[in-house]
């Protein structure tokens, strides 16, 4: 029988709050990340909007030798992973590290390096490339550095599918506690790449919002009729996984039970989602019976919800795929409404957010949804939390690639 896996640690890197109490506290306030950016001379770009995290310190989580080694993605993954071992409350001194693992995923890694690193090399030449290039812009370094940083020896890995990155980091490291190779994970996703390369990439597929860059705070705007693309995020989202009876014997709090997973894949197109909704309405489907439930036992949705057209015609379709009639009973929210996207840590993030409202039963809203799509016709939640009983919740994420994966958690009783 496969082991039970529970949610008892949280550690958030975000635009609203640094730290899981500031993070729900902004979700919580509908309170917008989103500001003109400042990481670099945006002033040619079509996008100049972007959810920027301007009050980290690397130096509050990492030796200050150790950070300069480090690309800003590993940075936020290092920061998160240490306040989720701190909210879990775990004294690795006594614990056996060959059973804890580390996958933390990344959709772009580090390209901050790369920017930097190739400036070098055509200003100054090759021989003045740092020795420390590759390690830093490798995309697997979050991982195999919050391994160093913990001494974490378990299985360790850092899947990459884009924007599902996190999701599927989370869900494959619950199925190997569930296999009895490892008693805790650490698992979740990262990212910083608010540099010029992705935004002008972004912005050439027109997938950035880029008529809002005067009122920035009202840009992502999911499941609204005139939302206009999505605004990019950075940030880190880590949760400790472990096993039902090792979180009971130390006597761990648990913020919930990760009650199902599933992924699947659309094999239809490089950036857009299968118009038709087949396979990630499949994933929410394979997620409940992963879980043994109903598709009516299921309350909230922490929604994909970019704030680009297709994706949210495509998720509703999903959703009423999948749910039928339950479809309408069921309340969905987007929270990158507040904090932008992600990309590889949305995921990780959001997967935060859907623990704290199983746990707290308040669902955070999806600001700025001020005039309704008629092809959208779902709860999604409009502007302002809302306190409801949630007993089972599913956080799903919807890859370019056509990479779908849904994670389910479910009050731990």
């Amino acid at each position: 029988m496969a082991n039970r896996v529970v949610i008892t640690g949280l550690g958030a890197v975000t635009p609203i709050g640094i730290g899981k109490g500031k993070f729900w506290e902004g979700l919580l306030a509908g309170k917008s990340g989103i500001g003109k950016i400042t990481q670099f001379d945006a002033t040619d770009f079509k996008a100049q909007v972007a959810a920027e995290i301007n009050d980290f310190e690397p130096s509050d989580f990492i030796d200050k030798k150790e950070a300069k080694r480090m690309d800003r993605y590993t940075q936020f993954a290092i920061a998160a992973t240490r306040m989720a071992f701190e909210d879990a409350a775990v004294d690795l001194d006594k614990e056996d590290k060959e059973r804890i693992g580390v996958f933390i995923g990344t959709g772009i890694g580090g390209i901050g390096t790369m920017h930097d690193q190739y400036d070098v090399l055509f200003k100054k030449g090759p021989n003045r490339i740092s020795p420390f290039c590759v390690p830093m812009m490798i995309a697997n370094m979050a991982t195999g550095q919050a391994s160093i940083t913990f001494g974490l020896q378990g299985p360790s890995s850092c899947p990459i599918t884009a924007c599902a990155t996190g999701t599927n980091a989370i869900g494959d490291a619950m199925r190997v506690i569930q296999r009895g190779e490892a008693d805790m994970m650490v698992a979740g996703g990262t990212e910083a790449c608010i540099s010029p390369l992705p935004v002008a990439g972004f912005a050439s597929m027109k997938a950035l919002c880029t008529d809002m860059n005067d009122n920035p705070e009202k840009a992502s705007r999911p499941f609204d009729k005139n939302r206009s693309g999505f605004v990019m995020g950075e940030g880190s989202g880590v949760v400790i996984l472990e096993s039902l009876e090792h979180a009971l014997a130390r006597g761990a709090e648990i913020y919930a039970e990760v009650g199902g997973y599933a992924a699947t894949s659309d094999a239809y197109h490089i950036t857009s989602p299968d118009p038709e909704a087949v396979q990630p309405a499949r994933c929410f489907s394979l997620a409940v019976k992963d879980a043994g439930l109903n598709m009516e036992d299921i309350d909230y949705i922490n929604a994909h919800g970019t704030s680009t057209q297709l994706n949210e015609k495509t998720e509703t379709m999903a959703i009423k795929r999948a749910f039928g009639d339950h479809a309408y009973k069921l309340s969905i929210s987007s929270i990158k409404s507040m904090i932008g996207h992600l990309l590889g840590a949305a995921g990780g993030i959001e997967c935060i957010a859907t623990a704290l409202t199983v746990k707290n039963d308040i669902m955070p809203a999806t600001i700025n949804l001020e005039t309704p799509d008629e092809a959208l016709d779902l709860d999604y939640v409009p502007n302002v939390a809302r306190k409801k009983i949630i007993n089972a919740a599913i956080s799903d994420s919807l890859g370019f690639g056509g990479h779908n994966a849904a994670v389910l958690l479910k009050k731990f009783k």
